[in-house]
Protein backbone atom coordinates (compact mmCIF):
# COMPACT_ATOMS: atom_id res chain seq x y z
CA UNK A 1 0.00 0.00 0.00
CA UNK A 2 2.70 2.81 0.59
CA UNK A 3 4.01 2.05 -2.61
CA UNK A 4 0.25 3.55 -3.74
CA UNK A 5 0.77 6.28 -1.39
CA UNK A 6 4.30 7.35 -2.45
CA UNK A 7 3.35 7.26 -6.09
CA UNK A 8 -0.14 9.36 -5.10
CA UNK A 9 2.66 11.98 -3.62
CA UNK A 10 4.13 12.40 -6.75
CA UNK A 11 1.13 12.93 -8.86
CA UNK A 12 -0.39 15.41 -6.40
CA UNK A 13 2.99 17.37 -7.03
CA UNK A 14 2.17 17.44 -10.53
CA UNK A 15 -1.73 18.21 -9.99
CA UNK A 16 -0.59 20.89 -8.30
CA UNK A 17 1.87 22.90 -10.25
CA UNK A 18 -1.15 22.27 -13.48
CA UNK A 19 -3.88 23.73 -11.03
CA UNK A 20 -1.19 27.00 -11.43
CA UNK A 21 0.25 26.69 -14.72
CA UNK A 22 -2.77 25.30 -16.98
CA UNK A 23 -5.27 26.78 -18.57
CA UNK A 24 -8.71 26.80 -17.05
CA UNK A 25 -11.23 26.68 -19.82
CA UNK A 26 -13.85 23.68 -21.01
CA UNK A 27 -13.17 21.08 -23.34
CA UNK A 28 -15.08 19.73 -26.06
CA UNK A 29 -15.48 16.90 -23.80
CA UNK A 30 -18.22 15.44 -21.46
CA UNK A 31 -17.11 12.67 -18.39
CA UNK A 32 -19.13 9.85 -17.95
CA UNK A 33 -22.42 11.13 -15.99
CA UNK A 34 -22.94 13.75 -18.66
CA UNK A 35 -20.96 17.01 -16.56
CA UNK A 36 -19.05 19.28 -19.08
CA UNK A 37 -15.34 18.86 -18.81
CA UNK A 38 -12.30 21.01 -18.32
CA UNK A 39 -9.61 21.01 -19.87
CA UNK A 40 -7.80 21.08 -16.27
CA UNK A 41 -10.33 17.63 -15.64
CA UNK A 42 -8.90 15.90 -18.76
CA UNK A 43 -5.21 16.95 -17.66
CA UNK A 44 -5.51 15.77 -14.27
CA UNK A 45 -6.98 12.53 -14.77
CA UNK A 46 -3.89 12.06 -17.90
CA UNK A 47 -1.63 12.50 -15.00
CA UNK A 48 -3.56 10.19 -12.31
CA UNK A 49 -3.65 7.61 -15.11
CA UNK A 50 -0.12 7.62 -15.90
CA UNK A 51 1.51 7.70 -12.74
CA UNK A 52 -0.92 4.62 -11.50
CA UNK A 53 -0.16 2.56 -14.40
CA UNK A 54 3.61 2.75 -13.49
CA UNK A 55 2.91 0.49 -10.52
CA UNK A 56 2.90 -3.64 -10.96
CA UNK A 57 0.39 -3.77 -8.11
CA UNK A 58 -2.54 -1.71 -9.72
CA UNK A 59 -4.75 -4.18 -11.58
CA UNK A 60 -7.41 -1.46 -13.35
CA UNK A 61 -7.90 2.00 -13.11
CA UNK A 62 -11.58 3.47 -13.15
CA UNK A 63 -12.12 7.41 -13.17
CA UNK A 64 -14.75 9.26 -13.17
CA UNK A 65 -14.23 11.20 -16.09
CA UNK A 66 -14.44 7.48 -18.07
CA UNK A 67 -17.27 5.29 -18.92
CA UNK A 68 -15.36 2.14 -18.27
CA UNK A 69 -12.40 0.24 -16.20
CA UNK A 70 -9.24 0.32 -17.46
CA UNK A 71 -7.53 -2.61 -17.16
CA UNK A 72 -3.94 -2.41 -16.26
CA UNK A 73 -1.84 -4.82 -14.90
CA UNK A 74 -3.49 -8.16 -15.47
CA UNK A 75 -1.36 -9.97 -12.09
CA UNK A 76 -1.54 -6.44 -10.05
CA UNK A 77 -4.21 -6.78 -6.60
CA UNK A 78 -6.15 -3.29 -6.64
CA UNK A 79 -8.37 -1.53 -8.53
CA UNK A 80 -8.01 2.34 -7.95
CA UNK A 81 -11.16 4.59 -8.22
CA UNK A 82 -10.53 7.62 -8.45
CA UNK A 83 -11.50 11.42 -9.09
CA UNK A 84 -8.90 13.21 -10.38
CA UNK A 85 -10.24 16.96 -9.75
CA UNK A 86 -13.11 17.00 -7.20
CA UNK A 87 -14.40 20.63 -7.42
CA UNK A 88 -13.08 21.99 -10.35
CA UNK A 89 -15.90 24.42 -11.05
CA UNK A 90 -14.38 26.44 -8.39
CA UNK A 91 -10.88 26.43 -9.42
CA UNK A 92 -11.18 29.74 -11.45
CA UNK A 93 -12.45 31.68 -8.32
CA UNK A 94 -9.48 29.93 -6.54
CA UNK A 95 -10.75 27.96 -4.01
CA UNK A 96 -9.29 24.47 -2.97
CA UNK A 97 -10.24 21.83 -4.62
CA UNK A 98 -9.12 18.09 -4.36
CA UNK A 99 -7.96 14.69 -5.81
CA UNK A 100 -9.73 11.42 -4.12
CA UNK A 101 -8.42 7.68 -4.27
CA UNK A 102 -10.37 4.22 -3.04
CA UNK A 103 -7.91 1.06 -3.27
CA UNK A 104 -9.94 -2.04 -3.94
CA UNK A 105 -9.32 -5.52 -3.49
CA UNK A 106 -11.35 -7.11 -5.67
CA UNK A 107 -14.97 -6.43 -7.27
CA UNK A 108 -15.08 -2.40 -6.01
CA UNK A 109 -17.70 -1.60 -3.21
CA UNK A 110 -17.29 -0.90 0.64
CA UNK A 111 -16.26 -4.57 1.87
CA UNK A 112 -13.56 -4.60 -0.69
CA UNK A 113 -12.14 -1.12 0.12
CA UNK A 114 -8.51 -1.37 1.32
CA UNK A 115 -7.64 1.71 1.72
CA UNK A 116 -8.63 5.70 0.78
CA UNK A 117 -6.74 8.86 0.44
CA UNK A 118 -7.34 12.44 -0.70
CA UNK A 119 -5.17 15.76 -1.69
CA UNK A 120 -5.90 19.01 -0.96
CA UNK A 121 -4.96 21.47 -3.05
CA UNK A 122 -5.43 24.84 -1.47
CA UNK A 123 -3.10 27.67 0.49
CA UNK A 124 -1.10 24.27 1.30
CA UNK A 125 -0.78 20.98 -0.37
CA UNK A 126 -2.40 18.63 1.87
CA UNK A 127 -3.04 14.69 2.04
CA UNK A 128 -4.51 11.91 4.09
CA UNK A 129 -4.84 8.78 4.50
CA UNK A 130 -6.06 5.80 5.94
CA UNK A 131 -5.94 2.24 5.32
CA UNK A 132 -8.47 0.06 6.56
CA UNK A 133 -7.87 -1.14 10.39
CA UNK A 134 -5.42 1.88 10.66
CA UNK A 135 -5.34 5.23 11.65
CA UNK A 136 -6.69 8.26 9.32
CA UNK A 137 -3.35 10.58 8.76
CA UNK A 138 -2.68 14.11 7.82
CA UNK A 139 0.51 14.97 5.78
CA UNK A 140 1.79 18.46 4.45
CA UNK A 141 3.57 19.22 2.27
CA UNK A 142 6.27 21.79 2.81
CA UNK A 143 9.01 23.67 0.39
CA UNK A 144 11.25 20.50 0.23
CA UNK A 145 8.54 18.60 -1.93
CA UNK A 146 7.93 15.96 0.67
CA UNK A 147 4.83 15.11 2.71
CA UNK A 148 5.26 15.65 6.07
CA UNK A 149 2.66 14.19 8.47
CA UNK A 150 1.30 16.46 10.59
CA UNK A 151 -0.64 14.20 12.88
CA UNK A 152 -0.26 10.74 12.70
CA UNK A 153 -4.35 10.11 14.41
CA UNK A 154 -6.79 12.50 12.99
CA UNK A 155 -9.93 12.02 15.13
CA UNK A 156 -13.36 13.23 15.35
CA UNK A 157 -15.22 15.10 18.33
CA UNK A 158 -18.32 13.18 19.61
CA UNK A 159 -20.26 16.73 18.70
CA UNK A 160 -18.66 18.89 15.77
CA UNK A 161 -19.97 22.71 15.55
CA UNK A 162 -19.57 22.49 11.50
CA UNK A 163 -22.46 22.27 9.05
CA UNK A 164 -21.84 21.38 5.54
CA UNK A 165 -25.49 21.02 3.55
CA UNK A 166 -24.75 20.08 -0.39
CA UNK A 167 -27.39 20.13 -3.00
CA UNK A 168 -29.96 23.19 -4.36
CA UNK A 169 -32.06 23.75 -1.74
CA UNK A 170 -35.19 24.47 -3.66
CA UNK A 171 -35.26 20.90 -4.33
CA UNK A 172 -34.47 19.45 -0.96
CA UNK A 173 -37.88 17.46 0.98
CA UNK A 174 -39.07 19.24 3.88
CA UNK A 175 -38.19 16.75 6.14
CA UNK A 176 -34.41 17.64 4.78
CA UNK A 177 -34.79 21.48 4.90
CA UNK A 178 -36.50 21.03 8.55
CA UNK A 179 -33.28 18.85 9.80
CA UNK A 180 -30.68 21.30 8.66
CA UNK A 181 -32.68 24.16 9.51
CA UNK A 182 -32.69 22.93 13.29
CA UNK A 183 -28.74 21.92 13.00
CA UNK A 184 -28.40 26.33 12.63
CA UNK A 185 -30.96 26.83 15.36
CA UNK A 186 -28.15 24.56 17.68
CA UNK A 187 -25.95 26.87 16.84
CA UNK A 188 -23.63 25.52 13.82
CA UNK A 189 -21.61 27.11 11.11
CA UNK A 190 -22.53 26.94 7.75
CA UNK A 191 -19.25 25.77 5.54
CA UNK A 192 -19.66 24.98 2.27
CA UNK A 193 -17.87 25.92 -0.34
CA UNK A 194 -19.21 23.77 -3.21
CA UNK A 195 -16.06 21.29 -3.17
CA UNK A 196 -16.25 18.04 -1.33
CA UNK A 197 -12.93 17.50 -0.43
CA UNK A 198 -12.54 20.57 1.04
CA UNK A 199 -15.67 20.82 2.82
CA UNK A 200 -15.16 17.40 4.90
CA UNK A 201 -11.59 18.03 5.17
CA UNK A 202 -12.52 20.93 7.33
CA UNK A 203 -14.87 18.86 9.29
CA UNK A 204 -12.33 16.19 9.76
CA UNK A 205 -9.70 18.60 11.23
CA UNK A 206 -11.80 20.85 12.89
CA UNK A 207 -13.42 18.02 15.02
CA UNK A 208 -16.48 17.09 13.53
CA UNK A 209 -19.67 18.86 12.20
CA UNK A 210 -22.20 16.95 9.25
CA UNK A 211 -21.59 16.81 5.49
CA UNK A 212 -24.45 16.05 3.76
CA UNK A 213 -25.94 15.78 0.23
CA UNK A 214 -29.35 14.02 0.35
CA UNK A 215 -31.25 12.90 -2.33
CA UNK A 216 -33.06 15.71 -4.29
CA UNK A 217 -36.05 16.41 -6.43
CA UNK A 218 -33.74 16.77 -9.64
CA UNK A 219 -31.17 13.89 -8.48
CA UNK A 220 -33.16 11.57 -6.08
CA UNK A 221 -29.99 9.39 -5.90
CA UNK A 222 -28.16 12.07 -4.87
CA UNK A 223 -25.11 13.40 -6.94
CA UNK A 224 -21.74 12.44 -5.66
CA UNK A 225 -20.36 8.82 -7.04
CA UNK A 226 -20.53 5.80 -4.67
CA UNK A 227 -16.66 4.35 -5.92
CA UNK A 228 -14.94 7.71 -6.26
CA UNK A 229 -16.10 10.10 -3.51
CA UNK A 230 -18.54 8.68 -0.58
CA UNK A 231 -17.04 4.96 0.01
CA UNK A 232 -13.55 6.57 0.42
CA UNK A 233 -14.67 9.59 2.13
CA UNK A 234 -17.14 6.96 4.36
CA UNK A 235 -13.76 4.89 5.22
CA UNK A 236 -11.66 7.99 6.16
CA UNK A 237 -14.52 9.14 9.04
CA UNK A 238 -15.49 5.77 10.04
CA UNK A 239 -11.30 5.12 10.82
CA UNK A 240 -11.29 8.91 12.36
CA UNK A 241 -14.17 7.81 15.15
CA UNK A 242 -17.31 9.37 12.81
CA UNK A 243 -20.20 7.49 10.37
CA UNK A 244 -21.11 7.40 7.24
CA UNK A 245 -24.76 6.23 6.17
CA UNK A 246 -27.07 6.89 3.31
CA UNK A 247 -30.82 7.93 3.70
CA UNK A 248 -31.88 4.99 5.43
CA UNK A 249 -29.39 5.41 8.27
CA UNK A 250 -27.40 2.53 6.25
CA UNK A 251 -23.87 2.25 6.51
CA UNK A 252 -22.36 3.22 3.30
CA UNK A 253 -19.78 1.25 3.42
CA UNK A 254 -22.32 -1.47 2.88
CA UNK A 255 -23.32 -0.34 -0.79
CA UNK A 256 -22.42 -2.16 -3.56
CA UNK A 257 -22.78 -0.54 -6.20
CA UNK A 258 -24.26 -1.83 -9.71
CA UNK A 259 -22.53 0.36 -12.06
CA UNK A 260 -19.37 2.09 -11.43
CA UNK A 261 -21.04 5.89 -11.43
CA UNK A 262 -23.80 4.48 -9.35
CA UNK A 263 -24.39 7.54 -6.77
CA UNK A 264 -26.10 7.94 -3.09
CA UNK A 265 -27.26 10.19 -0.69
CA UNK A 266 -24.81 10.45 1.61
CA UNK A 267 -24.42 12.13 5.29
CA UNK A 268 -20.69 12.06 7.34
CA UNK A 269 -20.29 13.58 10.91
CA UNK A 270 -19.46 13.09 13.86
CA UNK A 271 -21.77 10.78 15.90
CA UNK A 272 -24.12 13.33 17.26
CA UNK A 273 -24.77 14.35 14.38
CA UNK A 274 -25.63 11.44 12.38
CA UNK A 275 -27.69 10.38 15.10
CA UNK A 276 -29.59 13.39 14.99
CA UNK A 277 -30.17 12.80 11.10
CA UNK A 278 -31.16 9.35 11.98
CA UNK A 279 -33.95 10.68 14.30
CA UNK A 280 -35.03 13.95 11.60
CA UNK A 281 -34.92 10.94 9.02
CA UNK A 282 -36.94 8.36 11.22
CA UNK A 283 -34.46 5.58 11.09
CA UNK A 284 -32.65 5.88 14.25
Amino acid sequence: MQSIFQKIKEIALDIDRAIKDQEMGYSEQCNASGDDQLKLDVYADELVEHGLKELPIVRALISEEKEEPMPVHPEGKYTICYDPLDGSSIVDVNLSVGTIFGIYEGEPCGETLRAAAYIVYGPRLEMVTVTAGDAVQHYRCGSSQLFNLQCEEVRLEEKGKLNAPGGTQKNWSPRHKAFIDSLFAEGYRLRYSGGMVPDLHQILLKGGGLFSYPGTSDKPEGKLRLLFEVLPFALIYEAAGGEAVDEQGRRLLEITPRHPHDTSPCFFGSRYEISRMKEAYGVA
